[in-house]
């Protein structure tokens, strides 16, 4: 009867832990030593609010929608971008665009859930992320690190779905310092920890013993070892010799400025450079603040774009300089554009007709500008895109058969095979390699 009400006040804590960047314990991923062999990863670039890529990745001079901003070209031939962003725009030999993203979702919340589910929000089905999706996929038994880890609230709350929790993001919130609770207690040496593991595994094994004794009870044994998982993977973190790959005190600070320097979005680009580095499979960071209905022009050019440009550039060359950019896929994104039509207020409102992407890495080609826009952004003119496509380019990107007959394994909550990047989604063979 106390085995049972242990468990039962823990499976109580779990659930209070559900949401993305809750407690470090119900967040964890797959555990254990040095990695051995090259493994893929995904860096995610959130873009929280609705991005004027406009703005940004799709410039249109001489349109009365067009703005205030001129273009730059990049290093790949034929494309340009906003004179606000040289940094990224030295490094486009390794980064493509899609200009002709069409989705269905203005609202925040509905369109955080589809740019990141690739799904529309469902009441029946709770979607995993594609950060969880991938992780599934692809980290290693051996990892000690959290293999899908999110920075600067990322994400915005869509986290594994049907896919569990053993999947979920570790939420970090202060990028550079060591999250609480991956340290042993004060005063606490290892053998002490060693003997409170021995206890807790033999209470939690007593548990799930008397469980599979009863056939009636293979639902509550599925949740009792989910639970043990969560906790041995914790576990694994606090004794791992690696955890330090948080803290980014000594780090150089030629390095630190180059990314940008205190804000959360440059230490959150670095440290994601770090974690893939390390092994973690998915990182998300976050830079908020997208939503720009009023003032857009001044905004962008004196807070959001030196902040994004300096450290997304430096993102790109450190992976590259460092040999890990054709193993780890970069996505940009944000949840809709914003309206080609700028309104009485200087600002730009809720756009999901057409608007930009970025990707790269991986095996996605590098120096494209996929599709178009018409002259004064108002519809997509030719190579549309929808969601479905972009995750397809994504998996195909990290080596992951986006096809549902390949992912068979993958199932929902109501036992349906789930297709990952969805039913119907079409590959451009511009953007792969």
């Amino acid at each position: 009867m106390q085995d049972r009400r242990h468990f039962l006040k823990h499976m109580a804590g779990m659930s209070a832990m559900a949401a993305p960047g809750a407690h470090f314990l119900g967040q964890i991923a797959q555990a254990a030593p040095e990695m051995k062999k090259k493994h893929k990863s995904l860096i995610i670039l959130w873009m929280g609010g609705g991005p004027a890529t406009i703005d940004l990745w799709d410039l249109k001079p001489g349109s009365p929608n067009g703005g205030e901003f001129k273009e730059i070209q990049t290093a790949a031939s034929g494309v340009k971008i906003s004179e606000h962003l040289p940094t990224i725009a030295k490094q486009f030999k390794n980064l493509s665009i899609i200009r002709s993203l069409r989705t269905t979702e203005g609202d925040h919340n509905r369109g955080t859930q589809l740019m990141n589910t690739g799904r529309t929000p469902s009441p029946i089905v709770s979607f995993p992320s594609i950060g969880s999706v991938a992780s599934l996929k692809l980290a290693p038994k051996e990892l000690d690190l959290p293999a899908f880890i999110s920075m600067g609230g990322a994400g915005q709350g869509v986290g594994p779905g049907f896919l569990g929790m053993n999947y979920a993001p570790f939420g970090i919130q202060n990028p550079g310092t060591k999250p609480e609770n991956i340290g042993t207690p004060e005063g606490v040496s290892e053998e002490p920890m060693s003997r409170r593991e021995k206890l807790f595994s033999g209470i939690e094994k007593g548990f799930n013993d008397s469980l599979k004794a009863n056939p009636k009870a293979a639902t509550t044994l599925a949740a009792a070892q989910a639970h043990t998982d969560v906790y041995n993977k914790a576990l694994s973190l606090v004794v791992s010799k690696r955890k330090e790959v948080f803290d980014l005190s000594k780090e150089p600070r030629a390095l630190v400025d180059e990314y940008g320097g205190n804000n959360n979005f440059a230490r959150g680009c670095l440290m994601a450079r770090k974690l893939v580095e390390a092994g973690a499979v998915t990182v998300e960071v976050g830079l908020g603040g997208w939503d720009m209905h009023q003032n857009i022009h001044n905004t962008l050019a004196t807070r959001q774009l030196p902040m994004m440009d300096k450290a997304m550039g430096t993102l790109v060359k450190d992976l590259t300089d460092r040999g890990l950019i054709q193993d780890t896929v970069i996505l940009w994104m944000g949840e809709f554009g914003r309206t080609p039509r700028i309104n009485q207020n200087a600002g730009r409102d809720h756009w999901p007709n057409c608007w930009s992407v970025v990707v790269g890495g991986g095996n996605i080609k590098g120096g494209v500008a996929y599709g178009s826009t018409d002259k004064d952004g108002m519809s997509v003119a030719d190579n549309p895109m929808s969601i479905a496509d972009v995750f397809a380019l994504v998996y195909h990107g990290l080596g992951i058969d986006p096809k549902v007959e390949s992912n068979a394994s993958v199932r929902d909550n109501l036992g349906r095979p789930f297709a990952i990047a969805g039913d119907k989604f079409n590959l451009p063979k511009e953007l792969i390699k």
